[in-house]
């Protein structure tokens, strides 16, 4: 009888059947805070009832119009929105299905348009899993391992974890941009350097933000060289942090290309790539298109899903829900010396656990993962050694609901350090 891959391990032990807003059902209709959002996908909840309806409006009369053959309403109007809420002068998109497809094709425009090779990452970031966006990701061995050779032409620098590196913040940005400044100079010559691909927060590596000063370091050496820079907003985008994008917190830098997916279209398959027309321009005849990319109904439930964050102030709650959650958080983290640090944006926020001598404790983490489960609240564990507990919730999430989530987040705490 034919079985899901045994590769596919699942966080949780729960079999959904139904979802509603900041819940999920199993098939005995017990309830779950569901604080993973899919992963940061469903930003608008399980199920929002305007986003039902568009899908539904939308399959009664166009399922699939494959973009490269024939044009349609809803990815013309998607396109025209997007131009809304994107920085000033990304006015050219390209549509596809998922994170790890927009992260290659955002890595393809960089080397055609600039006809350069290399791309720089940081250390801790997460692109995908296909093969040149796994070259790009070193959140963790298990992305990379037994796949190679991997990618030529993509160096790391440090990134500005000030956590992990025992500094303070202004003393993290200059050692992380100290180490670019030194791969330029070793290793990815600039004049060889397409982009530099960073996330405003680093996602598998921790949920580690990066400093405005970083981003703003960044901005600099990208236009002193000419290098692209390439934000990496799957995750961080369409309000997670409290903001609608995450770079949108340092004051004054703004990306040469955004690359943006999960929140978009409330859990269907879109991700999107927007830069300058004469950048996109630059793309070589046939290097963009794809099957599904742009599908119909998906972009009806992106419509739908920019008209819920903008009707319901979306980008303001996360803003507010996360500065009661992180309070919470740090609250839980005072009385118990395993939980290291407390850190995040908006509503993307962590705790990491780490043993009395300083090293990782994935094992605890994952205990109180599982013990938070039992009562009843989902999450997910990151960081390169696995040893963060992440909370994602949607950003329809309500004081009350952080309220039951922090009461359970607790109780499991005590539980697994007991």
């Amino acid at each position: 009888m034919p079985q899901l891959s045994p590769m596919l391990q699942q966080a949780t032990p729960v079999i959904a059947a139904r979802g509603e807003g900041a819940y999920l059902y199993d098939a005995d209709d017990r309830r779950y805070l569901d604080f993973t959002s899919g992963v940061g996908v469903t930003n608008t909840g399980h199920c929002h009832p305007r986003v039902v309806e568009a899908v539904r409006r939308q399959a009664g009369r166009l399922i699939h119009g494959q973009y490269t053959t024939v044009l349609h309403d809803q990815l013309l109007t998607l396109t025209e929105r997007l131009g809304e809420v994107l920085p000033d002068g990304l006015d050219a998109l390209f549509y596809m299905n998922s994170g790890s497809e927009a992260v290659e094709a955002a890595l393809r425009l960089a080397r055609q348009a600039t006809g350069r090779q290399n791309v720089i990452v940081f250390d801790g970031s997460f692109h995908g899993r296909t093969m040149g966006a796994a070259a790009m990701s070193t959140a963790g061995i298990r992305f990379r391992a037994g796949i190679g050779p991997l990618m030529p032409g993509v160096a790391v620098a440090p990134f500005p974890d000030a956590f992990a590196l025992g500094l303070g913040e202004d003393e993290a940005v200059t050692h992380a941009l100290r180490g670019l400044d030194r791969v330029l100079a070793t290793t990815s010559s600039p004049a060889e350097t397409a982009a530099m691909f960073v996330e405003p927060v680093l996602g598998e590596g921790g949920y580690v933000p990066a400093p405005p000063g970083f981003l703003a370091g960044l901005r600099e050496r990208a236009d002193r060289h000419g290098i692209l820079l390439v934000a990496d907003e799957i995750q961080t985008g369409f309000g997670r942090t409290g903001r609608f994008w995450a770079h949108q917190h340092s004051t004054g830098v703004a990306p040469d290309v955004l690359i943006t997916a999960k929140g978009l279209a409330s859990g269907f398959p879109l991700s999107a790539i927007a830069a300058p027309v004469e950048l996109m321009g630059r793309a070589w005849p046939g290097s963009q298109g794809g099957t599904y990319g742009g599908n119909a109904v998906a972009c009806a439930a992106a419509l739908a899903t920019l008209d819920v964050i903008r009707d319901e102030g979306l980008v303001e709650n996360a803003a507010r829900q996360g500065r009661h959650l992180a309070d919470g958080l740090r609250k839980t983290a005072a009385d118990v010396p395993a939980i290291a640090d407390v850190r995040g944006l908006g509503l993307m926020l962590a705790s990491e656990f780490l043993r009395p001598d300083g090293s990782p404790d994935a094992e605890l983490a994952r205990s109180v993962q599982r013990y938070a489960t039992e009562r009843g609240l989902l999450l997910l564990t990151c960081g390169v050694h696995g040893n963060v507990v992440r909370m994602i919730p949607p950003l329809v999430v309500t004081a009350e609901q952080i309220d039951e989530a922090l009461e359970s987040w607790s109780a499991a705490v005590t539980e697994a350090v007991r």
